[in-house]
């Protein structure tokens, strides 16, 4: 037998026995199969403390929190303790694991396991489009559905063309058009159009999904004329039409970029952020995470929008909590994509950063599925200490589970948590430790 292929494992041995007699402050003693295992932690001070993790310990298959250990008989060394008999489940022999608990109230870490590396968040991408969204447009942002014409209206006849411009807005419904289109003949004098009608979807790039979806996915497809969130409107505009009287009377119809920019707004359907994000949040719907996405696109001013432009927004944002934007990748808003990279501790900060700011915070909490009691945490931690505590986005794909939320303690304290489980073989693996993590920082 060739000891070549031991010589890995020896060296390791090797490597633990010559430190086991090290002591002092920046070690810490673990015991694995009769094998005393030294591994090194570095001095902390309080000011060092940040959010960003160092690198993940890993003892052999166990794990270890990364957060220097807190004085012996304080709830937060109960909290680490504890969280560390969870971790060292036999799930994690076959997956991989990242978390990240935060302190609001002391501004410090309380745990943390392998909180940097990039792992694909699933539906926890929500929380990045949201707080995104929220800090560059703000909470009363509106989406808008524009509806122009070109030429004069004589004789009940609008003499030129009918520009309907979309704002992305999965919020409008046949009842919406319906209104817009009455209007245009109560107010506007509009009996039938002569023109064209001209449907303008310059607001985002021309591509019908998202960057990495897969072909098999039961969504989309996108465009920034939508219906209840699905690509129908010419047909529901064409009733909505013929319901309020107004003759159609050319049959050219067709998709113009930027077609509305000489044309005069006669009508407009809203809807606030809010009317968004709380379905978006609550029941995970991914096309409007997609459109709310598209709103910071539009920031941007280009026609035809990217998700490049979406992305740049979470970019700078980053940048401004102090995470390099260069360790993660934005590839939609929804969490749909296969190409989206983040971390518990990317989660985690704009968690963060999120609370620390009124004006995000304000909108974002509201939105969150509470444990027990509604959305997609509505059946899960019933029965518990976590039960209408923990407000959390959770997280769902293939292979993927995650949460990311907050936890109000009874001792005052307030935290911040992320959790990606990823290479699971199903969700309810990832679900039931997401669940005892949460059930424990209750306690």
């Amino acid at each position: 037998m060739r000891i070549t292929k031991f010589l890995p494992l020896l060296l390791l041995l090797a490597s633990c026995a010559s430190r086991r007699s090290a002591s002092g402050p920046g070690y810490q003693v673990y015991q694995q199969n009769d094998q005393t295992v030294v591994v090194e932690q570095p001095v902390t001070t309080g000011e060092e403390k940040a959010l960003v993790a160092e690198e993940p310990v890993v003892n052999g298959r166990l794990l270890m929190s990364q957060v220097p250990p807190f004085p012996q008989g304080t709830w937060q060394a109960g909290k680490q303790q504890a969280l560390d008999q969870l971790c060292q489940s036999s799930l994690f022999e076959t997956s991989q694991l990242g978390l990240y608990v935060y302190d609001l109230t002391d501004n410090q870490p309380l745990y943390a396991v392998n909180a940097a590396q990039r792992m694909r968040p699933a539906s926890c991408q929500k929380l990045v489009t949201a707080i995104t969204a929220l800090d560059f447009l703000g909470g009363d942002y509106q989406l808008h559905t524009e509806f122009r014409i070109k030429g004069k209206v004589a004789g009940g006849v609008l003499q030129g063309d009918l520009v309907v411009v979309g704002g992305m807005d999965p919020l409008v419904t046949p009842a919406n058009l319906l209104e817009a289109a009455r209007n245009l003949r109560q107010k506007q004098g509009i009996q039938s159009i002569a023109g064209r009608i001209v449907y303008d979807c310059s607001m985002r790039e021309d591509k019908p999904f998202g960057l990495g979806w897969c072909w098999d996915d039961d969504y989309g497809p996108l465009s920034a004329l939508l219906v209840g969130g699905k690509d129908a409107f010419e047909k529901n505009w064409l009733v909505a039409l013929s319901k309020a009287g107004i003759k159609v009377n050319s049959k050219a119809r067709n998709k113009g970029q930027g077609a509305g920019e000489q044309a005069k707004t006669v009508y407009t359907i809203s809807h606030g952020l809010d009317e968004l994000l709380v379905p978006m949040m609550k029941e995970s719907d991914n096309i409007y995470a997609e459109c709310l996405f598209y709103q910071t696109a539009a920031l941007s001013g280009k026609k035809g929008a990217s998700y490049k432009d979406a992305g740049s927004k979470t970019e700078e944002l980053l940048m401004k909590i102090g995470l390099d934007p260069g360790s993660y990748r934005i590839a939609d808003g929804s969490g749909l994509s296969l190409y989206n990279y983040a971390s518990a501790e990317m989660l985690a900060g704009l968690l963060i950063y999120a609370w620390r700011n009124e004006a995000v915070r304000e909108h974002l909490l509201p939105s969150l599925p509470v444990a027990g009691v509604d959305g997609t945490l509505k059946k899960r931690m019933t029965d518990t200490e976590a039960y209408g505590i923990v407000k959390a986005k959770t997280g769902t794909v293939t292979g993927i589970s995650s949460l990311a939320g907050y936890i109000p303690l009874v001792n005052g304290h307030t935290l911040a948590f992320a959790i990606i489980n990823q290479g699971i073989s199903s969700a309810s693996e990832g679900r039931a430790f997401q669940d005892d993590v949460c059930v424990e920082l209750c306690k």
